[in-house]
Parts: C-alpha cells; sequence; structure tokens
C-alpha cells in the first residue's frame, strides 16, 4: 500500500513530542503499528497481556530511539476495573494518539457460545476500547489534538457466520467510532476505524487451525490457509506492515479531515 507519507515525513519524525498508546501490542498487527509509529518518532505506552513478548518489542521500539514504557495488564475479565486501568493510563503520562487493537476472537454457533465467552469478547473488543478512549480524551480536547484508530474488521461490515460475539464487537467499534468522533471534531481530535480482512497473524492463523472453525466452515484444516488465501481477489493476505502505514497517515496532519470513518483493507475480499 503506498501512502502520502513522504521521506519528509520520515525525517522530520513527524510524530516526535507525541506519546502513543497501542493495546496488543505484544504480537501482529498491534506490534507492527508500535514499531512504524516509533520510527516516526512517536514516544510509546506499550499494553497487552504476555509481558515476555511485550518486553521484546520494548528492546525493538528502543532501538529506535524513543522512550517506551509497558503494561501488562489483560483487559479481559479478569482485567483491572476503571478507576485502576484510569490510574495506570494517566500516571505513565498523558496520550496523544490511541490505538485501540487488542481484540479476541471466537468460533461458536450462536446456540454453542458460552456466555462468558460472549461477554469476554465484548468486553476486550468494544467496552474496553470505549473506556480507554474515555480516559484519553480529557487531555487530548485541552491540547486541541488528537488521535483514536480502532482496528476494526470486515467482519464489522459484513456479518462473520460462527462468530456472532466477534461480529457484534467489531460492528460496535464502528459505531462507537462514528459517534466519538461526532463529539470531538471542534476539537482537532480525529476518530477512525480501520477493518481489516485476512492478515496472516498469529491470530489470524489460531482462527484458522481451530478444528471448530474448519468444521463449521467444512474446510479440511490442512488446507484452511491456503483457501482463505485464495478466497481473497488478490489472493495473497494482507501484511501487518499495511495496517500499520495507514495508521501512521492517519496520524499525520494530511489526515486532518478524515473522522469517523471506517476504511478497509483487505485485498478486494469485500468484493465477493
Amino acid at each position: 500500500m503506498s501512502l502520502p507519507i513522504t521521506q519528509s515525513d520520515i525525517q522530520n519524525k513527524f510524530l516526535q513530542d507525541k506519546t502513543a498508546l497501542v493495546t496488543g501490542a505484544s504480537r501482529g498487527i498491534g506490534k507492527a503499528i508500535a514499531l512504524k509509529l516509533a520510527s516516526c518518532g512517536a514516544n510509546l505506552l506499550l499494553l497487552a497481556r504476555n509481558r515476555v513478548t511485550l518486553n521484546l518489542v520494548e528492546d525493538q521500539v528502543k532501538k529506535l530511539g524513543v522512550e517506551c514504557q509497558t503494561l501488562a495488564v489483560d483487559l479481559g475479565n479478569e482485567g483491572p476495573d476503571e478507576d485502576s486501568l484510569r490510574e495506570m493510563i494517566l500516571g505513565a503520562g498523558e496520550v496523544d494518539i490511541l490505538i485501540n487493537n487488542a481484540g479476541i476472537s471466537e468460533s461458536y454457533a450462536l446456540d454453542d457460545c458460552p456466555d462468558q465467552r460472549w461477554d469476554e469478547t465484548l468486553l476486550v473488543n468494544l467496552i474496553s476500547p470505549a473506556l480507554l478512549s474515555k480516559i484519553t480524551l480529557e487531555a487530548m480536547q485541552k491540547k486541541g489534538w488528537g488521535r483514536i484508530i480502532n482496528i476494526s474488521s470486515i467482519s464489522g461490515k459484513m456479518g462473520e457466520v460462527f462468530a456472532g460475539a466477534y461480529s457484534a464487537s467489531k460492528f460496535g467499534i464502528i459505531g462507537l467510532t462514528e459517534s466519538i468522533a461526532l463529539i470531538t471534531a471542534r476539537h482537532g481530535i480525529t476518530v477512525n476505524a480501520i477493518c481489516p480482512g485476512w492478515v496472516l497473524t498469529d491470530m489470524a492463523e489460531e482462527v484458522l487451525q481451530n478444528p471448530s472453525w474448519c468444521a463449521y466452515h467444512n474446510i479440511p484444516i490442512e488446507e484452511s490457509i491456503e483457501i482463505a488465501r485464495l478466497s481473497i481477489p488478490q489472493e495473497r493476505f494482507i501484511e501487518p506492515e499495511e495496517i500499520a502505514d495507514l495508521t501512521a497517515f492517519l496520524c499525520t496532519e494530511g489526515a486532518r479531515g478524515i473522522t469517523g470513518q471506517s476504511i478497509t483493507v483487505c485485498g478486494g475480499l469485500t468484493l465477493r
């Protein structure tokens, strides 16, 4: 994907003196976004469940010459309450850019999905982004500048069979994006969603190799990844770095007129 981030932008570190909070930053799309924003000069606050992999990303980020703090936090059912999360986030400093990337998926027929899984999927994928937006917006409004980017999914634009909770949460994050964008439009803050198709991350592979998912779709597990690839008109998976490039562009001043949008990056998959 070629986006209008110029070499001058990179050289000038257009996000220097900005701090970005990236959730789900220990792998996949979140890791790619963290490294991209760091290369553009942003200091980072990285949040993820896995302390070991989070520390590895922190090491990579610091090699790019920016400051980096980490929080090993589970945003699911066993995670912190609002007051504790607020204390942790604001205790690390003011956030200029919020990337709500943390997410979980599920593969169940509607009548098979346990209530706890429904609750946790909505909590991680929708309620936590709303809460983090609430926590970080006050400082953005005072500065008159801010960026919130929510990682949704094409499943938030077209319902995904055997993933009711996941689709509901991703539809919800698009609605949340539009609502907050309207609230903040006068304050120099943009709020957008990115809707990836198949990105071959660890989480996507876990879905494609899930026996239940393959059984629901009547797909042999040993062929599932190749079948998914061939279902995409471009016949390739989206790279995490493509999502990271779009994220960085949405943080530029050139994108200041883009708000309340849900931008699909899927290699043409939604055209079918």
